[in-house]
Protein backbone atom coordinates (compact mmCIF):
# COMPACT_ATOMS: atom_id res chain seq x y z
CA UNK A 1 0.00 0.00 0.00
CA UNK A 2 1.24 3.35 -0.88
CA UNK A 3 0.65 5.70 2.10
CA UNK A 4 0.31 9.49 1.43
CA UNK A 5 3.52 11.37 1.66
CA UNK A 6 5.23 14.80 0.33
CA UNK A 7 5.76 14.34 -2.94
CA UNK A 8 5.30 16.45 -6.81
CA UNK A 9 2.56 14.83 -8.68
CA UNK A 10 4.16 14.98 -12.09
CA UNK A 11 2.04 16.89 -14.28
CA UNK A 12 3.09 15.24 -17.46
CA UNK A 13 2.37 11.59 -15.92
CA UNK A 14 -1.53 12.78 -14.99
CA UNK A 15 -3.69 11.60 -17.54
CA UNK A 16 -5.70 14.32 -19.68
CA UNK A 17 -8.71 15.21 -17.95
CA UNK A 18 -11.83 16.50 -19.84
CA UNK A 19 -12.34 19.77 -19.18
CA UNK A 20 -14.50 21.94 -17.28
CA UNK A 21 -17.80 22.25 -18.22
CA UNK A 22 -18.65 25.51 -19.85
CA UNK A 23 -22.14 27.39 -19.54
CA UNK A 24 -23.58 26.90 -23.46
CA UNK A 25 -25.34 29.02 -25.16
CA UNK A 26 -28.30 27.25 -24.48
CA UNK A 27 -27.75 29.30 -20.93
CA UNK A 28 -28.22 33.03 -22.75
CA UNK A 29 -31.23 31.45 -24.85
CA UNK A 30 -34.21 33.53 -24.78
CA UNK A 31 -36.66 30.69 -24.08
CA UNK A 32 -34.54 29.76 -21.73
CA UNK A 33 -34.49 33.06 -19.68
CA UNK A 34 -37.91 33.21 -19.94
CA UNK A 35 -38.56 29.77 -18.33
CA UNK A 36 -36.12 30.79 -15.57
CA UNK A 37 -38.45 33.88 -14.88
CA UNK A 38 -41.64 32.38 -15.25
CA UNK A 39 -40.78 29.65 -12.67
CA UNK A 40 -39.28 32.70 -10.23
CA UNK A 41 -42.54 34.09 -10.59
CA UNK A 42 -44.66 30.87 -9.98
CA UNK A 43 -42.33 30.29 -6.68
CA UNK A 44 -43.96 32.67 -4.52
CA UNK A 45 -47.71 31.66 -5.21
CA UNK A 46 -46.92 27.58 -4.67
CA UNK A 47 -47.38 26.18 -1.28
CA UNK A 48 -45.07 24.32 0.75
CA UNK A 49 -46.10 21.03 -1.22
CA UNK A 50 -46.13 22.63 -4.49
CA UNK A 51 -49.81 23.42 -4.76
CA UNK A 52 -51.68 26.35 -5.81
CA UNK A 53 -54.14 28.11 -3.56
CA UNK A 54 -56.43 29.19 -6.28
CA UNK A 55 -58.98 30.82 -3.62
CA UNK A 56 -56.17 33.24 -2.53
CA UNK A 57 -54.41 33.14 -6.08
CA UNK A 58 -56.37 34.58 -9.31
CA UNK A 59 -55.64 31.93 -11.87
CA UNK A 60 -55.30 34.43 -14.20
CA UNK A 61 -52.11 35.26 -12.81
CA UNK A 62 -50.97 31.18 -12.95
CA UNK A 63 -52.02 30.48 -16.26
CA UNK A 64 -50.35 32.67 -18.18
CA UNK A 65 -47.10 31.52 -16.55
CA UNK A 66 -47.83 28.38 -17.05
CA UNK A 67 -48.39 28.99 -20.40
CA UNK A 68 -44.95 30.73 -20.71
CA UNK A 69 -43.22 27.78 -19.35
CA UNK A 70 -45.00 25.57 -21.81
CA UNK A 71 -43.64 27.45 -24.92
CA UNK A 72 -40.35 27.98 -23.52
CA UNK A 73 -40.08 24.19 -22.98
CA UNK A 74 -41.40 23.51 -26.45
CA UNK A 75 -39.05 26.26 -28.11
CA UNK A 76 -35.53 24.77 -26.26
CA UNK A 77 -36.90 20.47 -26.77
CA UNK A 78 -35.03 20.69 -29.98
CA UNK A 79 -31.76 21.19 -28.73
CA UNK A 80 -32.02 18.24 -26.74
CA UNK A 81 -33.43 15.70 -28.85
CA UNK A 82 -32.14 12.85 -26.76
CA UNK A 83 -34.54 13.91 -24.01
CA UNK A 84 -37.55 14.35 -26.69
CA UNK A 85 -40.21 11.88 -24.58
CA UNK A 86 -39.03 13.36 -20.98
CA UNK A 87 -39.66 17.17 -22.48
CA UNK A 88 -43.08 15.97 -24.01
CA UNK A 89 -43.59 14.07 -20.63
CA UNK A 90 -42.89 17.68 -18.96
CA UNK A 91 -45.33 19.37 -20.64
CA UNK A 92 -48.33 16.93 -20.32
CA UNK A 93 -47.65 17.16 -16.75
CA UNK A 94 -47.77 21.08 -16.60
CA UNK A 95 -51.14 20.90 -18.52
CA UNK A 96 -52.74 17.96 -16.09
CA UNK A 97 -51.31 20.10 -13.00
CA UNK A 98 -53.29 22.93 -14.63
CA UNK A 99 -56.29 21.31 -15.35
CA UNK A 100 -56.57 19.98 -11.83
CA UNK A 101 -57.03 23.92 -10.58
CA UNK A 102 -53.12 23.42 -9.45
CA UNK A 103 -54.14 20.91 -6.77
CA UNK A 104 -50.83 19.39 -5.52
CA UNK A 105 -48.27 18.36 -8.89
CA UNK A 106 -47.79 14.81 -9.82
CA UNK A 107 -45.30 14.80 -12.29
CA UNK A 108 -44.77 10.45 -12.30
CA UNK A 109 -45.27 10.11 -16.05
CA UNK A 110 -42.44 12.61 -16.74
CA UNK A 111 -39.76 11.57 -14.17
CA UNK A 112 -40.29 7.94 -15.73
CA UNK A 113 -39.85 9.59 -18.82
CA UNK A 114 -36.60 10.94 -17.60
CA UNK A 115 -33.34 8.43 -18.42
CA UNK A 116 -29.84 10.43 -17.54
CA UNK A 117 -27.86 7.04 -16.70
CA UNK A 118 -28.76 5.42 -20.21
CA UNK A 119 -27.04 8.30 -21.63
CA UNK A 120 -23.90 8.85 -19.64
CA UNK A 121 -21.36 10.66 -22.54
CA UNK A 122 -19.39 12.98 -21.06
CA UNK A 123 -20.80 16.85 -21.95
CA UNK A 124 -24.14 16.02 -22.67
CA UNK A 125 -26.23 18.77 -21.91
CA UNK A 126 -29.79 17.59 -20.22
CA UNK A 127 -32.93 20.48 -19.53
CA UNK A 128 -34.56 19.45 -16.29
CA UNK A 129 -37.73 20.86 -15.00
CA UNK A 130 -39.50 19.69 -12.36
CA UNK A 131 -41.60 20.51 -9.04
CA UNK A 132 -39.11 19.04 -6.32
CA UNK A 133 -37.61 20.13 -2.94
CA UNK A 134 -33.60 20.01 -3.30
CA UNK A 135 -31.48 18.59 -0.59
CA UNK A 136 -29.95 21.02 1.87
CA UNK A 137 -31.73 23.34 -0.05
CA UNK A 138 -34.94 24.88 -0.99
CA UNK A 139 -37.35 22.23 1.48
CA UNK A 140 -40.78 23.20 -0.65
CA UNK A 141 -41.94 21.51 -3.56
CA UNK A 142 -41.45 24.47 -5.88
CA UNK A 143 -40.98 24.50 -9.83
CA UNK A 144 -37.77 24.40 -10.27
CA UNK A 145 -35.55 24.33 -13.78
CA UNK A 146 -31.92 23.30 -14.26
CA UNK A 147 -29.36 22.92 -17.34
CA UNK A 148 -27.03 20.68 -16.71
CA UNK A 149 -24.26 18.58 -18.71
CA UNK A 150 -23.00 15.30 -17.98
CA UNK A 151 -19.47 14.50 -16.44
CA UNK A 152 -18.19 11.00 -17.83
CA UNK A 153 -14.38 10.93 -18.76
CA UNK A 154 -13.30 7.55 -20.50
CA UNK A 155 -11.21 6.90 -17.23
CA UNK A 156 -13.77 7.01 -15.20
CA UNK A 157 -16.39 5.47 -17.95
CA UNK A 158 -13.37 2.90 -17.87
CA UNK A 159 -13.23 1.72 -14.09
CA UNK A 160 -17.40 1.66 -13.90
CA UNK A 161 -17.66 -1.00 -16.25
CA UNK A 162 -14.51 -2.58 -15.09
CA UNK A 163 -14.60 -2.36 -11.15
CA UNK A 164 -16.83 -0.25 -9.47
CA UNK A 165 -20.43 -1.13 -11.27
CA UNK A 166 -22.50 2.06 -9.92
CA UNK A 167 -25.48 2.03 -13.16
CA UNK A 168 -27.48 5.01 -11.77
CA UNK A 169 -25.10 7.01 -11.09
CA UNK A 170 -24.74 10.39 -12.56
CA UNK A 171 -21.77 13.19 -12.34
CA UNK A 172 -23.24 16.14 -13.45
CA UNK A 173 -22.57 20.43 -13.43
CA UNK A 174 -24.16 23.06 -13.30
CA UNK A 175 -24.40 25.13 -16.80
CA UNK A 176 -27.35 26.87 -14.98
CA UNK A 177 -30.74 27.06 -12.63
CA UNK A 178 -33.46 28.56 -10.52
CA UNK A 179 -33.32 29.59 -7.32
CA UNK A 180 -33.74 26.25 -5.73
CA UNK A 181 -30.58 25.32 -6.41
CA UNK A 182 -29.24 28.45 -5.34
CA UNK A 183 -28.48 26.90 -2.13
CA UNK A 184 -26.14 23.92 -0.68
CA UNK A 185 -27.67 21.65 -2.77
CA UNK A 186 -25.24 19.28 -4.57
CA UNK A 187 -27.49 16.69 -5.88
CA UNK A 188 -30.53 15.77 -8.40
CA UNK A 189 -32.43 12.78 -7.22
CA UNK A 190 -35.00 11.23 -8.47
CA UNK A 191 -36.86 11.26 -4.98
CA UNK A 192 -37.19 14.69 -4.81
CA UNK A 193 -40.04 14.99 -7.25
CA UNK A 194 -43.43 15.99 -6.56
CA UNK A 195 -45.36 12.16 -7.50
CA UNK A 196 -48.83 10.85 -7.17
CA UNK A 197 -46.97 7.78 -5.64
CA UNK A 198 -43.31 7.00 -5.47
CA UNK A 199 -41.78 4.77 -8.54
CA UNK A 200 -41.29 0.65 -7.78
CA UNK A 201 -37.15 1.83 -8.11
CA UNK A 202 -35.33 4.37 -9.16
CA UNK A 203 -33.03 4.44 -11.92
CA UNK A 204 -30.87 7.75 -11.79
CA UNK A 205 -29.18 9.67 -9.15
CA UNK A 206 -26.95 12.93 -9.82
CA UNK A 207 -24.43 14.77 -8.16
CA UNK A 208 -22.99 18.11 -9.25
CA UNK A 209 -19.48 17.94 -8.86
CA UNK A 210 -18.65 21.32 -10.03
CA UNK A 211 -20.32 22.04 -6.54
CA UNK A 212 -18.62 19.66 -4.70
CA UNK A 213 -15.16 20.62 -5.73
CA UNK A 214 -15.70 24.40 -5.87
CA UNK A 215 -16.53 24.33 -1.85
CA UNK A 216 -14.04 21.82 -1.50
CA UNK A 217 -11.29 24.04 -2.70
CA UNK A 218 -12.81 27.18 -1.01
CA UNK A 219 -13.19 25.92 2.64
CA UNK A 220 -10.17 23.35 2.44
CA UNK A 221 -7.90 26.15 1.18
CA UNK A 222 -8.87 28.69 4.10
CA UNK A 223 -8.84 25.86 6.42
CA UNK A 224 -5.27 25.31 5.10
CA UNK A 225 -4.37 28.56 6.18
CA UNK A 226 -5.60 29.39 9.23
CA UNK A 227 -4.32 26.21 11.34
CA UNK A 228 -1.09 26.42 9.45
CA UNK A 229 -1.42 22.83 7.91
CA UNK A 230 1.56 22.36 5.68
CA UNK A 231 0.29 20.00 2.70
CA UNK A 232 2.44 18.32 -0.42
CA UNK A 233 2.94 19.97 -3.44
CA UNK A 234 0.31 17.51 -5.55
CA UNK A 235 -2.24 19.03 -2.60
CA UNK A 236 -1.44 22.52 -3.17
CA UNK A 237 -2.01 21.81 -7.29
CA UNK A 238 -5.49 20.14 -6.33
CA UNK A 239 -6.16 23.05 -4.09
CA UNK A 240 -5.99 25.49 -7.28
CA UNK A 241 -7.53 23.16 -10.14
CA UNK A 242 -11.26 23.10 -10.24
CA UNK A 243 -10.55 20.87 -13.27
CA UNK A 244 -8.72 18.58 -11.27
CA UNK A 245 -11.15 18.74 -7.95
CA UNK A 246 -14.06 18.07 -10.05
CA UNK A 247 -12.50 14.70 -11.19
CA UNK A 248 -11.50 13.93 -8.23
CA UNK A 249 -15.13 13.98 -6.78
CA UNK A 250 -16.62 12.23 -9.48
CA UNK A 251 -14.47 9.15 -8.52
CA UNK A 252 -15.02 9.64 -4.90
CA UNK A 253 -18.81 9.54 -5.59
CA UNK A 254 -18.74 6.69 -7.96
CA UNK A 255 -17.11 4.55 -5.20
CA UNK A 256 -19.21 6.09 -2.42
CA UNK A 257 -22.40 6.15 -3.28
CA UNK A 258 -22.01 2.38 -4.41
CA UNK A 259 -20.67 1.36 -1.15
CA UNK A 260 -23.97 2.04 0.40
CA UNK A 261 -25.19 -1.56 -1.26
CA UNK A 262 -21.61 -3.38 -1.11
CA UNK A 263 -20.36 -5.53 1.86
CA UNK A 264 -20.92 -7.15 5.29
CA UNK A 265 -24.86 -5.29 6.11
CA UNK A 266 -26.12 -5.98 9.07
CA UNK A 267 -29.60 -3.45 7.71
CA UNK A 268 -31.46 -1.83 4.54
CA UNK A 269 -28.72 0.15 2.92
CA UNK A 270 -31.39 2.93 2.37
CA UNK A 271 -31.52 4.17 5.75
CA UNK A 272 -33.05 7.06 5.15
CA UNK A 273 -36.31 4.70 5.42
CA UNK A 274 -35.83 3.52 8.71
CA UNK A 275 -36.11 5.42 12.05
CA UNK A 276 -32.13 4.76 14.22
CA UNK A 277 -29.72 7.05 16.06
CA UNK A 278 -28.48 9.72 14.16
CA UNK A 279 -24.71 8.04 14.53
CA UNK A 280 -25.68 5.09 12.75
CA UNK A 281 -26.21 7.35 9.37
CA UNK A 282 -23.10 8.89 10.32
CA UNK A 283 -21.23 5.75 10.58
CA UNK A 284 -22.85 4.57 7.25
CA UNK A 285 -22.00 7.80 5.46
CA UNK A 286 -18.33 7.74 7.08
CA UNK A 287 -18.08 3.89 5.81
CA UNK A 288 -18.80 4.65 2.43
CA UNK A 289 -15.85 7.46 2.18
CA UNK A 290 -13.24 5.53 3.95
CA UNK A 291 -14.28 2.66 1.75
CA UNK A 292 -13.78 4.98 -1.17
CA UNK A 293 -10.55 6.35 0.50
CA UNK A 294 -8.96 2.39 0.67
CA UNK A 295 -10.15 1.65 -3.20
CA UNK A 296 -8.10 5.16 -3.86
CA UNK A 297 -5.01 4.08 -1.72
CA UNK A 298 -5.19 0.76 -4.63
CA UNK A 299 -5.81 2.88 -7.33
CA UNK A 300 -2.69 5.07 -6.43
CA UNK A 301 -0.54 2.30 -6.11
CA UNK A 302 -1.54 1.14 -9.41
CA UNK A 303 -0.87 4.14 -11.33
CA UNK A 304 -4.12 6.54 -10.93
CA UNK A 305 -3.00 9.75 -10.48
CA UNK A 306 -6.88 10.39 -9.28
CA UNK A 307 -6.28 7.83 -6.79
CA UNK A 308 -3.98 10.33 -4.47
CA UNK A 309 -6.54 13.27 -4.59
CA UNK A 310 -9.27 11.69 -3.68
CA UNK A 311 -7.33 10.61 -0.33
CA UNK A 312 -6.45 14.50 0.17
CA UNK A 313 -9.95 15.09 -1.36
CA UNK A 314 -11.79 13.16 1.66
CA UNK A 315 -9.21 13.89 4.11
CA UNK A 316 -9.69 18.08 3.69
CA UNK A 317 -13.44 17.74 3.54
CA UNK A 318 -14.10 15.45 6.35
CA UNK A 319 -11.88 16.59 8.88
CA UNK A 320 -12.21 20.72 7.86
CA UNK A 321 -15.95 20.92 6.17
CA UNK A 322 -18.33 19.00 7.55
CA UNK A 323 -17.87 19.05 11.53
CA UNK A 324 -18.42 22.66 10.83
CA UNK A 325 -21.22 22.72 8.26
CA UNK A 326 -25.12 22.93 9.01
CA UNK A 327 -26.82 23.22 12.85
CA UNK A 328 -25.85 20.78 15.83
CA UNK A 329 -29.30 18.52 15.51
CA UNK A 330 -28.29 14.87 14.94
CA UNK A 331 -25.55 16.23 12.47
CA UNK A 332 -24.58 13.09 11.29
CA UNK A 333 -22.35 13.73 8.68
CA UNK A 334 -20.50 16.78 11.12
CA UNK A 335 -20.28 13.27 13.13
CA UNK A 336 -18.30 11.81 10.72
CA UNK A 337 -15.66 14.27 10.46
CA UNK A 338 -15.35 14.53 14.27
CA UNK A 339 -15.02 10.86 14.49
CA UNK A 340 -12.25 10.76 11.53
CA UNK A 341 -10.19 13.53 13.48
CA UNK A 342 -10.37 12.19 16.35
CA UNK A 343 -9.19 9.01 15.59
CA UNK A 344 -5.94 10.39 13.69
CA UNK A 345 -5.67 12.35 16.66
CA UNK A 346 -5.73 9.57 18.87
CA UNK A 347 -3.30 7.61 16.70
CA UNK A 348 -0.64 10.47 16.09
CA UNK A 349 -1.11 10.53 12.48
CA UNK A 350 -2.57 14.40 13.22
CA UNK A 351 -1.61 16.70 15.87
CA UNK A 352 -2.28 20.21 16.61
CA UNK A 353 0.41 22.03 18.89
CA UNK A 354 1.63 25.33 19.29
CA UNK A 355 -1.54 26.31 17.29
CA UNK A 356 -0.99 24.66 14.17
CA UNK A 357 -2.11 21.79 12.42
CA UNK A 358 0.28 18.75 11.69
CA UNK A 359 -0.58 15.47 9.65
CA UNK A 360 1.75 12.59 9.81
CA UNK A 361 1.42 12.22 5.89
CA UNK A 362 3.44 8.90 5.94
CA UNK A 363 0.91 7.25 8.45
CA UNK A 364 -1.88 9.11 7.64
CA UNK A 365 -3.54 6.55 4.79
CA UNK A 366 -2.74 3.58 7.22
CA UNK A 367 -4.61 4.82 10.21
CA UNK A 368 -7.35 5.99 8.00
CA UNK A 369 -7.70 2.60 6.91
CA UNK A 370 -7.79 1.08 10.40
CA UNK A 371 -10.40 3.57 11.05
CA UNK A 372 -12.54 1.78 8.82
CA UNK A 373 -11.40 -1.31 9.60
CA UNK A 374 -13.24 -1.17 12.88
CA UNK A 375 -16.57 0.57 11.31
CA UNK A 376 -16.41 -2.90 8.99
CA UNK A 377 -15.99 -5.43 11.88
CA UNK A 378 -18.71 -3.79 13.84
CA UNK A 379 -20.80 -4.07 10.85
CA UNK A 380 -19.62 -7.58 10.09
CA UNK A 381 -20.40 -8.50 13.81
CA UNK A 382 -23.83 -6.60 13.95
CA UNK A 383 -25.53 -9.32 10.92
CA UNK A 384 -25.45 -11.38 14.16
CA UNK A 385 -26.69 -9.06 16.60
CA UNK A 386 -29.67 -7.75 17.67
CA UNK A 387 -30.72 -3.92 16.25
CA UNK A 388 -30.50 -2.89 19.69
CA UNK A 389 -27.42 -4.38 20.89
CA UNK A 390 -26.28 -3.10 17.44
CA UNK A 391 -27.01 0.32 18.18
CA UNK A 392 -25.13 0.30 21.40
CA UNK A 393 -22.13 -1.49 19.94
CA UNK A 394 -22.25 1.56 17.72
CA UNK A 395 -22.31 3.92 20.13
CA UNK A 396 -19.90 2.01 22.20
CA UNK A 397 -17.49 2.59 19.22
CA UNK A 398 -17.93 6.20 18.81
CA UNK A 399 -17.67 6.91 22.55
CA UNK A 400 -14.67 5.91 22.63
CA UNK A 401 -13.41 8.76 20.29
CA UNK A 402 -15.43 11.53 20.86
CA UNK A 403 -16.49 12.59 24.35
CA UNK A 404 -20.46 12.58 24.58
CA UNK A 405 -22.41 15.58 26.00
CA UNK A 406 -22.72 15.50 29.70
CA UNK A 407 -26.25 14.94 30.01
CA UNK A 408 -26.64 12.15 27.32
CA UNK A 409 -28.85 8.72 28.82
CA UNK A 410 -27.24 6.69 26.59
CA UNK A 411 -23.40 7.73 28.06
CA UNK A 412 -24.50 6.70 31.25
CA UNK A 413 -24.37 2.85 29.68
CA UNK A 414 -27.15 0.20 28.82
CA UNK A 415 -28.94 -0.02 31.93
CA UNK A 416 -29.89 3.45 31.92
CA UNK A 417 -31.98 2.93 28.74
CA UNK A 418 -35.53 1.81 28.96
CA UNK A 419 -34.84 -1.69 27.90
CA UNK A 420 -37.64 -2.72 29.36
CA UNK A 421 -40.32 -1.98 26.50
CA UNK A 422 -41.10 -5.06 25.18
CA UNK A 423 -42.74 -3.45 21.87
CA UNK A 424 -40.05 -3.36 19.17
CA UNK A 425 -41.41 -0.28 17.84
CA UNK A 426 -42.39 1.37 21.03
CA UNK A 427 -38.68 0.33 21.92
CA UNK A 428 -36.76 1.87 19.02
CA UNK A 429 -38.58 4.75 19.25
CA UNK A 430 -37.51 5.49 23.09
CA UNK A 431 -34.51 4.78 22.44
CA UNK A 432 -33.91 7.33 19.61
CA UNK A 433 -35.81 9.69 22.19
CA UNK A 434 -33.30 9.00 24.41
CA UNK A 435 -30.65 10.62 22.39
CA UNK A 436 -29.47 14.31 23.21
CA UNK A 437 -30.04 16.66 19.78
CA UNK A 438 -26.08 17.21 19.96
CA UNK A 439 -25.10 13.45 21.13
CA UNK A 440 -21.29 14.25 20.76
CA UNK A 441 -20.27 17.81 21.18
CA UNK A 442 -17.76 19.95 19.12
CA UNK A 443 -14.86 19.62 20.77
CA UNK A 444 -12.77 23.23 21.26
CA UNK A 445 -10.74 22.33 18.58
CA UNK A 446 -14.05 22.44 16.53
CA UNK A 447 -15.67 25.28 18.18
CA UNK A 448 -12.69 27.19 17.02
CA UNK A 449 -12.28 26.41 13.58
CA UNK A 450 -16.45 26.70 13.19
CA UNK A 451 -15.46 30.80 13.91
CA UNK A 452 -12.65 30.74 11.44
CA UNK A 453 -14.55 29.25 8.96
CA UNK A 454 -18.40 30.36 8.97
CA UNK A 455 -17.87 32.88 6.16
CA UNK A 456 -16.32 30.95 3.66
CA UNK A 457 -18.85 28.48 4.31
CA UNK A 458 -21.89 30.67 3.98
CA UNK A 459 -20.04 32.06 1.08
CA UNK A 460 -19.84 28.77 -0.62
CA UNK A 461 -23.75 28.90 -1.17
CA UNK A 462 -24.94 28.54 -4.40
CA UNK A 463 -20.86 28.11 -6.10
CA UNK A 464 -20.41 26.30 -9.43
CA UNK A 465 -17.67 25.44 -10.99
CA UNK A 466 -16.85 28.71 -12.49
CA UNK A 467 -16.83 30.26 -8.79
CA UNK A 468 -20.19 31.61 -9.41
CA UNK A 469 -22.56 32.52 -6.23
CA UNK A 470 -26.12 33.53 -6.42
CA UNK A 471 -28.28 32.49 -9.01
CA UNK A 472 -26.39 31.58 -12.32
CA UNK A 473 -26.42 34.26 -14.94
Amino acid sequence: MQNLSPRLAVAADRPVASPVPRPSGHAAHPAWLRLKDAVEALRPLQSKDGSIDLAAVQRQTVDPLIDTVLTAVEELAPLFPHDAEYLTAVQADLRKWADTGYREPDFLDSLLAFHPAAQRTDGLEHLVLFPMYTQNGNPNRNLEAVLLQVVWPEWLAELERTRFDNPMFVPITFTDFTAGYDTNSAVLFPETVAVRKAPERFTWGGIFCDREAARFRAVSTSAVGQLGLEIPADAEELLIDQERAQQTFVLWDLVHDRTHSHGDLPFDPFMIKQRSPFWMYGLEELRCDLTAFKEAVRLEAEGYPQGRDVQYAILFDRLFRFPVSGDRVRNYDGMGGQLLFAYLHKHDALRWRDNRLSIDWARVAEVTNQLCGEIETLYRDGIDRPKTAHWIAAYQLVSRYLTPHPASTWAKGPEALPLDITDGKALNKALCDAVVPDEFPLSMFYEALSKKLSGVIAATTGITGAGVTGVAA
